[in-house]
């Protein structure tokens, strides 16, 4: 069954637009790259309007599991921390679908 890489960040306020452009330019496409993902999509929580999720397809959970901790996601989150410092919290989960109709 398919799986996603779920990644939410908390965005101070005062950085959202600047990092909205840098992740819809940046960030997701090369994410969708080096992860070789099915796709990739994001999105501002409308309950929390600084909390910024990025959710990225794989066929099965096993391919989802191996990106959470492949060199492809290192490299990313060292150029995250790298544009973002410690201003953006995020975490990670991996989500098995169960059901899909």
């Amino acid at each position: 069954m398919t799986a996603y890489l779920i990644v939410r960040a908390v965005v101070p306020a005062a950085d959202r637009d600047e990092f909205d452009k840098w992740y819809e330019t940046e960030h997701l496409p090369d994410a969708h790259r080096d992860f070789k993902a099915l796709s990739a999509r994001r999105g501002w929580s409308e309950q929390e309007p600084n909390s910024h999720l990025a959710f990225y397809e794989f066929p099965d959970l096993a391919t989802a599991q191996a990106i959470s901790n492949s060199d492809a996601i290192k490299g990313l989150i060292a150029e995250f921390d790298r544009c973002w410092q410690d201003r953006v919290k995020r975490s990670r989960e991996v989500v098995e679908i169960a059901q899909s109709l």
